[in-house]
């Protein structure tokens, strides 16, 4: 009997590693297979790559931003434009592996069916050229080169996209690098080890303080709760819970509405809104314009941060000024800024537009989709026009266009840096235009710049406004 016991106690053993095992090749195929295949890791990617020329990238108008050429008995990914698209479409290296929409649409430039191999493997067999697929980009390269000039060698973010639509019209990070194969492989270690990370695609992965751009986001509920029309008294000063909390420069305005409050940004009154929102409504403000949301797009996108679990009364202040611990992308700060111009709707954003066969045969087209609400439209529609007083008598007036409606906000956030060393507030703009009929949603943002965002930001974003809406005949 010990001996059938024992045997037993084996065939169970052997069924349970059986049953494991058909278990993970199951899931593998299933759920694993399509990503192995697709890695930037796998050796044999490199193999096909050998044998197959890799489609070419363009962005909106034609433009070749990404291609291949066989150099001798070697093919070799050409990045014409340098670093100016480096943290859009990333690199492709032996060396290195693959970044951003290299790696993402991997399968697509190279013309491989994953979920297909044995018709991908025909294809070959029957003599088909072996030639990727392209990618057209949303992007526009002379916005997009617009956009790297006026940032030039600051370090920040800018992100211009359509209000209506979600397409990506330029996405810029600085700083930058050369993806170009020698310049890479040249310097390599001093990306990786460098303290300014120019690897780090900063508009989609980069988190912020969003400082008083985040007032627009605090504005949403306060008009919600009916208080549009209300009064505060603004001294200059105010203390809560036993914290001062002051305005910058330290200036008094009065008597404001909420209007006038977010004209002239006042942490007087935007701090005394947070606690009266309370800690529970600030939490559903932080959900409600997708903080903590995963943002589906077609790069990489860091979650944007509400880090707090009770917040007290000073807590609720400094959200309420949109300090913190409160951390945003570029673009999703964006996004809200897109989705206020969108009458409360947020589009989920998209850079690449179709994919496209050698032949010219669309083979993947992308159409706008919703992706969440922030606000009821017509709350959207008040902050909308609270916006363009910011930009008609406030702290926005270097965004203004002659003859157009633009609105925005400014911010000049408080950071980890700038608490213990001068001149390192992080400056951000964020706006849109035609406020009426909104073309182009931008934010930009110079980290650790020092500066204010009515007086660095705001005229990035006025000069991106500017040379869109001519491209559009509406200058």
């Amino acid at each position: 009997m010990p001996q059938n016991k024992r045997i037993i106690n084996v065939l169970i053993l052997m069924s349970i590693l059986f049953i494991s095992l058909i278990g993970y090749l199951t899931y593998f195929e299933l759920f694993m297979k399509a990503d192995i295949i697709s890695s930037a890791y796998n050796r044999r990617q490199w193999q096909r790559e050998t044998g197959t020329l890799r489609g070419t990238i363009f962005d909106s108008t034609g433009i070749a931003i990404a291609k291949s050429e066989i150099k001798g008995e070697r093919q070799e990914r050409i990045y014409p434009y340098g670093p100016l698209y480096s943290h859009v479409v990333g690199y492709n290296s032996t060396s290195y592996g693959k970044s951003l929409l290299e790696a993402k649409f991997n399968n697509d430039l190279l013309n491989i069916n994953p979920l297909n191999p044995v018709l991908d493997l025909k294809d070959r067999l029957l003599g088909k050229p072996s030639v990727g697929n392209n990618l057209i980009l949303t992007i526009d390269h002379g916005l997009q080169a617009y956009a790297a000039d006026l940032l030039g060698n600051r370090s920040g973010a800018v992100v211009v996209l359509k209000p209506k639509t979600g397409e990506i019209l330029a996405m810029v990070s600085k700083p930058d690098y050369d993806p170009n194969r020698q310049s890479l492989e040249e310097n390599w270690n001093q990306l990786v080890e460098a303290e300014d990370d120019p690897l780090l695609p900063r508009a989609t992965q980069g988190l912020y303080v969003p400082g008083s751009t985040f007032k627009v986001a605090i504005s949403l509920m306060a008009v919600e709760k009916g208080w549009k029309t209300r009064t505060f008294e603004d001294t200059g000063t105010v203390v809560i819970d036993g914290k001062p909390i002051s305005n910058s420069g330290n200036k008094a305005y009065g008597t404001l509405d909420l209007t006038h409050a977010l004209a002239v940004s006042s942490n007087v009154v935007f701090s005394q809104i947070g606690v009266g929102l309370g800690q529970d409504n600030l939490k559903k403000l932080a959900k409600n314009v997708g903080i903590g949301r995963k943002i589906p797009f077609d790069l990489p996108v860091s979650s944007s941060r509400f880090d707090y679990q009770t917040m007290s009364k000073t807590d609720q202040a400094a959200v309420g000024m949109g300090q913190g611990k409160i951390l945003v992308t570029p673009l999703h700060m964006a996004l809200i800024t897109a989705g206020i111009a969108n009458n409360g709707v947020v589009m989920q954003p998209f850079i690449v537009d179709r994919v496209v066969s050698p032949q010219g045969t669309i083979l993947k087209d992308r159409e706008p989709e919703e992706l969440f609400r922030i606000a009821p439209p017509d709350i959207a529609g008040q902050v909308k026009e609270m916006m363009q007083e910011v930009v008609v008598s406030g702290t926005g007036k270097n965004a203004r266009i002659w003859g157009v409606n633009v609105a925005g906000k400014t911010g000049t956030a408080q950071n980890e840096l700038s608490r213990s060393t001068a001149d390192k507030e992080h400056a951000w703009f964020i706006g849109f235009a035609p406020a009426e009929d909104p073309q182009i949603a931008v934010a930009v943002i110079l980290a650790y710049s020092g500066s204010t965002g009515g007086g660095q930001a705001a005229p990035i974003a006025r000069e991106l406004m500017v040379d869109w809406l001519k491209k559009l005949g509406m200058l």
